[in-house]
């Protein structure tokens, strides 16, 4: 696929979507959603702070895992979370305390969207 196919959304060429995973134990799912609404009230204000961030999704299912995707500008911009201290030192801190396990996280250029 050589051109960019956009159906309901304009974004820029450099684009990414930012796929973190985690998996814990299902029978520990009150804990990480509530440690992972606990995580949020700090991690979304200091993610407003940093340019480039379009769109950010963030969710645990009841199955063991947990999934946040968020749409960048830039590959650079998205970057920034890797070293973001409220993401990567409180939020794995707290995370871990409630049994999550991380997996590395990659960023994708986006090819096309489709929204409906």
């Amino acid at each position: 696929m050589t051109d960019r196919t956009t159906i309901a959304e304009s974004l820029p060429d450099t684009a990414v979507v930012r796929v973190s995973r985690a998996s814990f134990e299902p029978g520990q799912f009150a804990a990480v959603d509530a440690a992972s609404k606990k995580t949020a009230e700090y991690i979304i204000p200091a993610i407003r702070r940093l340019p480039g961030l379009l769109h950010f999704y963030a969710g645990v299912s009841p199955k063991g895992s947990i999934v946040q995707v968020s749409i960048w500008d830039t590959d650079e911009h998205a970057a920034q979370l890797d070293h973001l201290k409220e993401m990567v030192v409180d939020g794995r801190r707290d995370m871990e305390a409630a049994g999550v396990t991380f997996t590395p996280v990659v960023n994708h250029p986006i090819d096309w969207t489709w929204t409906v």
